[in-house]
């Protein structure tokens, strides 16, 4: 009995040694998590650094490590990228590899440790409109904020950050009155805003003690590519002009299919990543639907174009802004200052430009002397073939004055004389009772404009 005791306590003891070293193994086995952002702060690096952060709370990692390299971007996003590393479980190492200026550099002091390249530079934070010009002093006072908060949360200077943002703000013998701080790498070592200096992140991992430990890199999957891709301002502003270009051509052309189909794609590929990415809700995405609808009941049930077909613009320019700005319902406050304002720039500028293409586009596809064959009939069918045109007697109304029948969209009908005629606009939409004149006849059809 005592030595089968003895041998249950040895084996006991082993199970016990088996089990520290395995965790001792476990222990030294360091995950760093790595991920780039080298394009401007906008949606997709915010998606970046949610992915980052997704990975972080769901496995053991030690840190991560962002490399940088921006001219800056969306304060919006920048904001929200700030929060998100502030917050993070884990410390967070940042190599700036050449440049962390505007709202990069907002997102650097957020980070636990920096450490830059030879030759980068970080600061240069004011804020700027899309032109490039300083907005005015209380987008500059929001920003100022949110540097010295950060830097204070770092046990970093916030005298310096707010430097960065404010050319008043002087310090002595770093920066003088009249400029915004930019610190070079030898700078911001001196001054704690760097804790030291690197050529690639190898050298990063080794001076903060992780030059063994197991590197994952960020791999995007093709999902997360086409959200990063389909977010991007330019891309929606593509799609914008997209939707507004379809939408135009159904009107002018009703049945014709294809525009409206492009127009209901454009408007999916708009709203699905921003949804899937938690900025346009449910009720956004009907306020567009609903403003369509009054749309379409406007132009092919109502005659004329009023109160219905301007709410119905209104409210889908109002889903389009919506969708790009980060809310709680209907609370906005969680936007930074100025992003609504600068979303309804970005959509109201999509919106003309993508109206002028549609206008243009129209004119050139849906004339006789258009170079598109497939698009308009311009052949010329001569008697001397075999082809015989009836009612040629109607040439004769070019240069007279009658008055519109219908709504021209641009197809209705016409009265001269008393006599009813089919006839096209030259210029787009003409209201009912309209007088018009007969500009050419071609292809047994009366063009008219106003007269």
């Amino acid at each position: 009995m005592q030595k089968f005791s003895t041998m249950k306590r040895v084996i006991r003891i082993f199970t016990i040694i088996l089990l520290v070293i395995s965790g001792l193994q476990a222990f030294s086995q360091k995950e760093i998590y790595y991920f780039k952002i080298d394009e401007d702060i906008a949606k997709p690096a915010l998606r970046k650094t949610e992915i980052a952060l997704e990975y972080v709370k769901s496995h053991q990692i030690a840190g991560i490590l962002l490399e940088i390299n921006t001219f800056g971007g969306e304060l919006e996003s920048a904001e929200k990228i700030r929060t998100l590393l502030l917050e993070a479980p884990v410390p967070v190492y940042l190599f700036i590899n050449k440049n962390a200026a505007s709202a990069g550099a907002l997102i650097s002091i957020a980070c636990d440790s920096i450490y830059m390249s030879p030759g980068a530079s970080i600061g240069a934070a004011s804020v700027v409109n899309q032109a490039g010009e300083i907005m005015p002093d209380k987008y500059q006072s929001y920003m100022r904020s949110l540097m010295r908060a950060t830097a204070e949360k770092n046990g970093r200077n916030p005298l310096i950050a707010e430097a960065m943002v404010d050319p008043d703000t002087q310090i002595d013998s770093i920066s003088p009155k009249g400029k915004v701080l930019t610190f070079t790498t030898q700078e911001a070592i001196k001054n704690n805003y760097c804790e030291g200096q690197a050529s690639s992140k190898e050298e990063v991992l080794a001076l903060i003690h992780h030059s063994s430990s197991s590197v994952t890199e960020q791999e995007l999957s093709w999902v997360d590519s086409a959200i990063n891709f389909l977010i991007n301002p330019i891309v929606s502003g593509i799609l914008i002009m997209l939707i507004i270009g379809g939408i135009y051509f159904e009107l002018q052309s009703p049945g014709l299919g294809l525009p409206i189909i492009i127009a209901v794609l454009a408007a999916l590929l708009y709203f699905a990543p921003h949804y899937l990415q938690g900025l346009a809700t449910h009720w956004e995405i009907l306020l567009f639907i609903v403003g369509l609808i009054l749309l379409i009941i406007e132009f092919f049930v109502i005659p004329g174009f009023g109160f219905l077909g301007i709410s119905g613009i209104i409210l889908m320019v109002l889903a389009l802004i919506f969708s790009m700005i980060f809310n709680i319902g209907f609370d906005f406050n969680y936007a930074p200052r100025g992003e609504i304002l600068n979303k309804f720039f970005v959509v109201i500028s999509s919106l003309i430009v993508g109206f002028f293409i549609s206008l243009w586009l129209g004119k050139k596809l849906f004339t006789t002397t258009t170079r598109y064959g497939a698009l308009a009939l311009n052949t010329e069918l001569e008697g001397s073939k075999g082809f015989v045109a009836q009612d040629i007697q109607i040439s004769d109304k070019v240069g007279k004055h009658g008055t519109t029948l219908t709504f021209m969209r641009p197809v209705g009908k016409i009265e001269i004389d008393g006599e009813i005629f089919d006839a096209t606009s030259e210029a787009g939409v003409i209201e009912k009772g309209e007088s018009v004149i007969v500009t050419r006849f071609e292809n047994s059809q009366l063009f008219i404009t106003k007269a």
